[in-house]
């Protein structure tokens, strides 16, 4: 299969997916930052924290991802430990707003969600592995999607979903690029996908800073 070809039938799947999130998710990122009242230097500092948290995540899958097509063992195990470090980092993030009991659930969530993305750079280019492993990714969309907006009221589900689907489509353009030696390419992936974590983060730190307003005067 031609691997340019080949993401773009992955995005697709998740173009599925997000066809009725979109809408959503376009009116917040259309607005622009100064329509919301200034953010008090709380909110500011979360924000630039889960940014942190959220890059971190993306740079070590994508060294999971190196490593493995490398073929080097010993990286791919150290970056698999610092992924599965850093989801714990995340998931650690909202227990002082909704607990352990949460903070263990997303973990758990964001381990489905760093699985998946393996079990597609794993699979190769065996199409049918490959399938298996975006409807993984599909599947622990949605559970991600109804736990965030179930614990905040303030993260509606078409919001989160789009943000959740456009970022699992992110890593499979990047596993293929990354396959296929087009390193321009997956350059330019790389940015979008940054970019896409500040929105994340934003996002997140926002919906808490409303849905908590003592904890950040």
């Amino acid at each position: 299969m031609n691997t340019r070809h080949g993401a773009r039938i992955a995005s697709l799947a998740f173009a599925v997916v997000l066809a009725t999130a979109l809408p959503a998710l376009a009116q917040p990122s259309a607005t622009p930052a100064a329509a919301s009242p200034p953010r008090s230097p709380k909110v500011a500092e979360t924000s630039a924290a889960l940014r942190d948290l959220w890059v971190g995540h993306i740079f070590w899958v994508r060294n999971v991802v190196t490593a493995t097509l490398a073929n080097n063992t010993a990286a791919r195990t150290a970056s698999d430990k610092a992924a599965v470090a850093n989801a714990r980092q995340i998931a650690a993030s909202i227990e002082p707003f909704y607990g352990k009991p949460a903070s263990d659930q997303l973990f758990t969530l964001l381990a489905g969600h760093y699985g998946a993305v393996k079990q597609y750079l794993d699979a190769g280019t065996d199409k049918a592995k490959q399938d298996a492993a975006i409807k993984a990714m599909n599947d622990n969309v949605g559970e991600i999607t109804t736990f965030l907006s179930a614990a905040n009221p303030n993260l509606p589900k078409g919001a989160v979903l789009s943000i959740f689907a456009a970022h699992g489509g992110h890593h499979v353009t990047q596993i293929q690029q990354l396959r296929a030696k087009q390193y321009d390419q997956e350059a330019e992936t790389w940015e979008a996908m940054k970019k896409h974590m500040y929105i994340l983060a934003d996002t997140l730190a926002d919906a808490i800073a409303k849905q908590f307003p003592d904890k950040f005067i």
